[in-house]
Formats: structure tokens, C-alpha cells, sequence
């Protein structure tokens, strides 16, 4: 009989989608269900009240920030507002030769930059089961104005675009009923692990 000391390797899991999608609590049900592991992003914007270090984002300021850009240390990145925001390379490459699988919630120029670095991910874009629904979702939140829902609205239209056209996104989920985009995530991540 032979014994190997072989340790699966594990999965980086992309979702992304436009605003109001629904990715977030897709994520999070995943997560709880699966027992993945969440990619923790680093910021240079101060946490908000109850956010944690570690566990909502690690947050840095800009000189740690530009040396991690500097040392290409992040799979990812991005200024938002005036913030930068991206994810550490290092953690995830370890969950994941640790046989772990990671997910990663991110807007889709972040997925693409990913997709450049670690194209074995696997890549799902969520979307919404029509513009209509996804314009109701973002009214439904009440946070911004009809102009601001617009311009999200529009850009939403503009990063679906973008995912079909890469060729990065091999997997396509439509949230028109959470628990079957949850249970259909989670398939495809059993699906992808099987096949390796």
C-alpha cells in the first residue's frame, strides 16, 4: 500500500456582479453553508462603526497601501472614492494550497485583474433576472437619489458587458430566486473542485 502525504488543493471562487445583485448575501450564504473561507480586503478608508480589523477589511494606510501595489503583492486593486481598496495575494494563495476553498466578492475590473494573476479561479457573474428587477432592487434600497439609481443603473449595464465580452466569467448565475442562485453556486464549486 502506498501513503502519500498529497493535500488537495483548493479553489479560489470569484463572485462578482453589478450593485444590487445580490452577490453579498449570495457570498454570505455560500460561506455558511460550505465552510469556505472569505477573502478579507485591505483598505485605506477608517473603519466604520463595528467594523473589525482582520474581519471586514485590514485596514492600512496609504504608504502600506502603495508598497503592496509597489511589491505586487495584491491580486487586485482599485481607488474608489478616494480610497483604495484590494486584496492581499498572500492569504489566499496559502488557503488555497492549503487545500482551502477561498471566496472572493468583488466588482468585475477587480475580477479581470484576478483573472490576469490567478486564471485557474473559478469566475461567476451573478446577475439579475432583468434590468427591470435590477432597477427595483436599486430604488428598493432608498440610500440615493432617482439620479444616483440611474448612474448605478447604467453602470451596471456597462460591467455585465464588460464580464460577457472577457471571457474570464466561464459561469453565469441568475439571482431571481436566492436560494436556488445559492444552491447553484455551490454546485458549480463542488463541480470545479471534482474536476481538478
Amino acid at each position: 500500500m502506498i501513503v502519500t502525504n498529497h493535500v488537495s488543493k483548493g479553489k479560489l471562487v470569484v463572485i462578482t456582479g453589478p450593485s444590487g445583485v445580490g452577490k453579498s448575501t449570495i457570498r454570505q450564504e455560500v460561506i455558511r453553508r460550505t465552510g469556505a473561507t472569505y477573502s478579507v480586503s485591505a483598505t485605506t478608508r477608517p473603519p466604520r462603526a463595528g467594523e473589525a480589523d482582520g474581519r471586514d477589511y485590514c485596514f492600512v494606510d496609504r504608504r502600506t497601501f502603495q508598497r503592496m501595489i509597489d511589491n505586487d503583492e495584491l491580486l487586485e486593486w482599485a481607488q474608489v472614492f478616494g480610497e483604495l481598496y484590494g486584496t492581499p495575494a498572500a492569504p489566499v494563495k496559502q488557503a488555497v494550497g492549503q487545500g482551502r476553498t477561498v471566496i472572493l466578492e468583488i466588482d468585475v475590473q477587480g475580477g479581470l485583474q484576478v483573472h490576469r494573476k490567478m486564471p485557474e479561479a473559478t469566475f461567476i457573474l451573478v446577475l439579475p433576472p432583468g434590468e427591470a428587477a435590477l432597477a427595483r432592487r436599486l430604488a428598493g434600497r432608498g440610500s440615493e437619489d432617482a439620479a444616483a439609481a440611474a448612474g448605478r443603473l447604467a453602470m451596471a449595464r456597462k460591467e455585465i458587458e464588460t464580464a460577457e465580452r472577457s471571457g474570464a466569467y466561464k459561469y453565469r448565475v441568475v439571482n431571481d430566486d436566492l436560494e436556488q442562485a445559492v444552491r447553484r453556486v455551490i454546485d458549480i464549486i463542488n463541480e470545479e473542485r471534482s474536476e481538478k
